[in-house]
C-alpha cells in the first residue's frame, strides 16, 4: 500500500500526468478534472470497465494491465492507495526520479486557492457530498466537486462548476484529509476503523480534531455521535490563536442540535422534518434509509451556515436520488430484487440492512457479504456476524477482498460465518458460482438480495441473476 507522504512538497508544475489505477471512482474523477483543465492525462488499470470507456471518450488513453512502458513521457505519476510498491509503473517512476503523488495529493494540488467544502466521517461521506452538490446545483450555485461515487443526478463523480465553492469527499482512512486547506468542514461521524493506519482510537480522533480545527469559515458536526461531541468539546477548550474561532453548527436528533430532526418516516423513500431556529421544514428524498435523513440534516446545516435560508436548503434536497453503490438497484430476476451497497463496516452494514428492511415489505433480506481487508475482518468478525444475523434473514459470506493488504494467515470469510450463533442463517461460499447457486436456492419472489462490500462484490450480481433465472418454477426454498 502506498500512503501519501505529508512531508512531500508539491511541485509547482505537474506537466503530463499518468494515473495508475485510473478506473477507480475517485481516481477517474480526479483524472477527468485535470483533463478538463487542459492537462495531458494517461492512465492504466488492471481491467477494463465502463468507467475506462468513458475516460477514453474524453480523450484519455488508458492501458489495461501494468507495465513500465505505460508511463510513457509522463512528468508526474499519480497513484491510488491500493497500489502495491512492486507495481512496475510505480517502480519506473522511481527509477526516472519522477514526482509520485498519492491521488489525494493530486487533488490537493488541483484545489489550491479554491473555497473548499470538505466532507469527512466514517460513514455517509459520499452520500452527504452528493447531497451537498445536488442542493448547491438546485440553488444555482454551480459548485465544482470531486466525490468518491457517481452522483445519480449529476451522472458523474467530478466536474468543474462556475461557482466559488469546491466540494470534496475527504478520506480519513490514510490521513489524507489533512492535506486540504478547508474553508468549510462537515464531519458526519467518527467510528472505530482504519486502526491499521492510526494505531489506536486516540490517534484517529486526534486526526479528526486537526481536520476540524483547520476549517476557516464553518464547522458542522453531528450532535448524535459521541466522538464528534467529544471533538466539539475539545475544540472549545483549545487556546484561541491569532484567528477567531469559526462558527460551529450541529445536526441530528439530539435535543440540542442546531438543525434537529424531529420526524423521519420509517418505510420507503425518506420523508423528514427538521427544526431550525424554532421553525420546522419538511423534505423528501427519492431514496430510503433513515440514515439518509441524518445525512440530509448535516447538509442542511452546511447550507444554513453558508447563509442559505433553511426552507430553501431543505427544498433543494427534495428528490435527491442517491449515489452509485449506495443501496443501488440492479433490477429484478425471477421476482427477486437485486441491490448493491458499499457498506464495509458493521455500522454501515446495519444501516444498509435496515434500509433494505424498510422497503422489502413481506419479503426477506438475503445478504452477500464480501469481507473487506484482512485486518478489519480479523478485528471485527464477531461484530459483522452479529449485525448480519440480526439484520438479514440469511447471509452468504464470500472470501476476503484484501485490497491494499497482504493476506493474514488464517483470516478468511469463514471467520465471520463461524461467529454466527445460529449456523443455519449463514453459508460460507468462497467460490462465487457456488455462492450464486446457494442464493438461488434460498431466494423467493418478493425477497431482496443485496451485495455488501467496498470491494468488487457487485460483480457477482450477473451470476446471481443467471442462477435465479435458470432455476425451474417452484425451485426456490420455501
Amino acid at each position: 500500500m502506498i500512503k501519501p507522504d505529508p512531508s512531500l512538497v508539491l511541485p509547482e508544475s505537474l506537466g503530463r500526468l499518468h494515473f495508475v489505477g485510473i478506473g477507480g471512482s475517485g481516481m477517474s474523477g480526479i483524472a477527468r478534472m485535470f483533463r478538463a483543465r487542459g492537462y495531458a492525462v494517461t492512465g492504466s488499470d488492471r481491467s477494463d470497465s465502463a468507467t475506462i470507456a468513458t475516460l477514453r471518450e474524453l480523450g484519455i488513453p488508458v492501458s489495461i494491465g501494468h507495465d513500465a512502458a505505460h508511463v510513457g513521457d509522463a512528468d508526474t505519476l499519480v497513484v491510488t492507495g491500493a497500489l502495491w510498491e512492486d507495481n512496475p509503473e510505480y517502480q519506473e517512476a522511481l527509477r526516472r526520479g519522477l514526482p509520485v503523488l498519492h491521488r489525494s495529493q493530486a487533488l490537493a494540488w488541483l484545489v489550491r486557492g479554491e473555497r473548499l467544502v470538505a466532507v469527512a466521517g466514517a460513514h455517509g461521506k459520499s452520500t452527504s457530498t452528493g447531497m451537498l452538490v445536488t442542493a448547491l446545483r438546485a440553488l444555482d450555485l454551480d459548485p465544482s466537486f470531486v466525490n468518491g461515487a457517481v452522483i445519480q443526478g449529476a451522472a458523474t463523480s467530478a466536474a468543474w462548476g462556475e461557482g466559488d465553492l469546491f466540494v470534496v469527499e475527504a478520506d480519513e482512512s490514510d490521513g489524507s484529509f489533512l492535506l486540504y486547506d478547508v474553508a468549510v468542514a462537515l464531519i458526519t461521524n467518527i467510528d472505530t476503523d482504519h486502526l491499521d493506519h492510526y494505531g489506536d482510537e486516540e490517534a484517529l480522533e486526534g486526526a479528526f480534531e486537526t481536520f476540524a480545527a483547520g476549517a476557516r469559515e464553518l464547522l458542522v458536526l453531528s450532535a448524535d455521535d459521541s466522538a464528534t461531541r467529544r471533538l466539539g468539546e475539545r475544540l472549545e477548550h483549545r487556546p484561541v490563536s491569532t484567528a477567531a474561532r469559526v462558527p460551529v453548527l450541529t445536526f441530528g436528533e439530539s435535543a440540542d442540535a442546531d438543525v434537529r430532526l424531529v420526524q423521519i418516516s420509517e418505510t420507503g423513500p425518506i420523508r423528514y422534518r427538521v427544526a431550525v431556529e424554532g421553525a420546522e421544514y419538511s423534505g423528501e428524498l427519492a431514496i430510503p434509509g433513515r440514515h439518509n435523513a441524518l445525512n440530509a440534516a448535516g447538509v442542511v446545516a452546511v447550507l444554513v451556515g453558508l447563509g442559505i435560508d433553511a426552507g430553501d436548503a431543505v427544498r433543494a434536497l427534495d428528490g435527491f436520488a442517491g449515489t452509485q453503490r449506495r443501496f443501488e438497484a440492479h433490477g429484478l430476476a425471477d421476482g427477486v430484487r437485486l441491490y448493491d451497497d458499499y457498506a464495509h463496516h458493521p455500522t454501515e452494514v446495519a444501516a444498509a440492512l435496515q434500509t433494505a428492511r424498510s422497503v422489502v415489505g413481506e419479503g426477506r433480506v438475503i445478504a452477500i457479504h464480501q469481507p473487506h481487508l484482512y485486518s478489519r475482518t480479523q478485528a471485527m468478525a464477531g461484530e459483522f456476524a452479529e449485525v448480519y444475523e440480526h439484520g438479514a434473514d440469511h447471509t452468504v459470506v464470500l472470501d476476503v477482498y484484501g485490497a491494499r493488504e497482504d493476506p493474514i494467515p488464517g483470516v478468511t470469510g469463514a471467520l465471520v460465518a463461524e461467529r454466527f450463533a445460529d449456523a443455519s442463517l449463514v453459508d460460507y461460499r468462497p467460490d462465487w458460482q457456488a455462492a450464486a447457486d446457494r442464493v438461488a436456492e434460498i431466494a423467493r419472489p418478493g425477497d431482496i438480495v443485496m451485495t455488501l462490500s467496498c470491494g468488487d462484490v457487485y460483480r457477482i450480481l450477473p451470476q446471481v441473476r443467471a442462477a435465479l433465472e435458470a432455476r425451474s418454477p417452484g425451485a426456490a426454498a420455501p
